[in-house]
């Protein structure tokens, strides 16, 4: 989700966007300019890359109108800018015109970084647009559509949408909006599971859950079907891990409540359920097991091994059969 500065007004003289997250950064803009044309239904939008933005540009832009016309202006890659060119933008920042939005986009990284740190200085509305490499940032981002629609969306509707959809934002997005328009009443993991019944099955998660359960024949089709469909080796050796170190850390967690647990051991409490349902028929010498047999498919799909399908394979067998070592003696 995009984040913005306390002193948030839209229509302030400049916005920066900083972030690499394309989503975020678009709906900044559109957000500026839907507040512009909301005050002014003739605003002129210039929405411009840091290659049209020459030096002398900004200045022809910005000069007065002979109609007082409202106009919002956009620098797209801004950290790219020519230094003539900045040295234009430094000077605009320190008198901005009136009726006039200046938006700038920038990576947020240490290229650029003088022009990001002047409009800072000079005061400008800053809105955070980072990119989300975490399941949990992603995550968040579910929450945070549905709730911005009004409607409600248990956890586990939220988590299977991103396991389904995975890393694409603009696609998880479109995904909500969807479930919102065809679906009414609360959005649960069935409705989720109907929509998105093929993506939810190549999920790396899938695989997981099927072979921590003891599901082998399961978790090898799902994987296959999720190697099909371009998932990742290194998506589904990561999952894998997470699976298998969430029954080793709840087996030796204290009992309790799945809110207590989940604060000492960091899950949300809906998986607190799920990995306790998960975890009928491990030990700990198959928790090892497991986590040695993730760790030599890691290997396996990062260069180590000639064959990664193979590498997976093997060690979905493995874990599906650890847990399955209780009572095995």
């Amino acid at each position: 989700m995009a984040r913005k500065t306390a002193d948030d007004d839209v229509l302030a003289s400049v916005t920066v966007a900083v972030g690499q997250e394309d989503l975020l950064l678009d709906r900044a803009v559109q957000e500026v300019v839907v507040a512009a044309r909301a005050a002014d239904a003739d605003t002129d939008v210039r929405d411009l890359t840091s290659e049209q933005l020459q030096p002398g540009t900004l200045a022809e832009l910005t000069s007065p109108s002979l109609f007082a016309e409202r106009k919002v202006v956009v620098v797209r890659n801004a950290q790219d800018l020519s230094a003539d060119t900045v040295k234009d933008v430094k000077a605009y920042l320190g008198a901005p015109a009136e009726e006039i939005t200046l938006v700038l986009l920038h990576a947020g990284g240490a290229k650029g970084k003088a022009l990001l740190d002047a409009a800072r200085k000079a005061g400008a509305r800053e809105v955070a647009c980072p990119k989300m490499t975490k399941p949990a940032d992603r995550l968040a981002f579910v929450r945070q559509e549905f709730r911005a629609t009004g409607r409600s969306a248990t956890p586990e509707a939220c988590q299977t949408l991103v396991d389904a959809i995975g890393s694409d934002l603009r696609e998880l997005a479109s995904a909500v909006s969807q479930l919102v328009a065809d679906v009414e009443g609360t959005i649960d993991e069935a409705v989720v599971g109907r929509y998105y019944t093929g993506r939810a099955e190549a999920s790396s998660f899938t695989v997981a859950d099927r072979a921590v359960e003891g599901r082998a024949a399961e978790a090898l089709e799902a994987l296959r079907w999720s190697l099909a469909t371009g998932v990742a080796p290194v998506m589904i050796t990561s999952a894998l891990a997470q699976g298998v170190r969430a029954i080793g850390k709840l087996s030796s967690a204290r009992g309790g409540r799945p809110a207590d647990l989940a604060r000492e051991l960091g899950m949300p409490p809906w998986k607190i359920d799920r990995v306790r349902q998960q975890m009928r028929g491990w030990t700990p010498d198959g928790v090892a097991v497991a986590l040695r047999a993730v760790a030599e498919a890691d290997a396996g799909v990062k260069g180590g091994g000639d064959d990664p399908e193979y590498a997976l394979e093997k060690a979905v067998v493995a874990i599906a059969r650890a847990a399955r070592s209780r009572g095995r003696g």
